[in-house]
């Protein structure tokens, strides 16, 4: 056992390895499977229903293609690359969650301003380059 710990710890040396973003997809990656398993279940019992089948076919070969690509990112040499990735991946999801406030680009300069929700009509003033705008909030 120690042998094949010490290979593998070898052959992960200067990988990427795991993160939140493989997390999500081998999560994804499971329901999808688990659809994929109901779906062919009620194709068995009502055999009229081939579009449900064709569903089925493509779940699965989605759910096969996460799979491999999270397998590629775990396997990946390029480090940098995968936590460029990984960030944009949880500032997205940052953004999802927060429901306090709404997020818009500054037409000059594209700079992501935050603002509070349920202002109305307010004035935005960008904080790099001084421009100022009016959105809804």
């Amino acid at each position: 056992m120690f042998r094949f710990r010490e290979a593998f710890r070898r052959y992960m040396f200067g990988r990427y390895g795991n993160d939140k973003l493989n997390m999500f997809l081998l999560l994804l990656v499971g329901i999808m499977l688990l659809t994929s398993v109901i779906l062919s279940s009620v194709v068995r019992f009502f055999p009229m229903l081939i579009g449900l089948r064709w569903a089925c076919y493509c779940v699965e070969l989605l759910s096969l293609a996460l799979f491999g690509y999270a397998l590629f990112r775990v396997l990946s040499r390029n480090i940098a690359a995968r936590q460029r990735e990984n960030r944009a991946y949880l500032r997205f999801r940052s953004r999802l969650s927060d429901r306090e406030h709404r997020y818009y680009a500054c037409p000059k300069c594209n700079q992501t301003v935050r603002v509070p929700k349920g202002r109305g009509k307010i004035r935005i003033k960008c904080p790099s380059c001084a421009e100022q705008f009016i959105k809804k909030t």
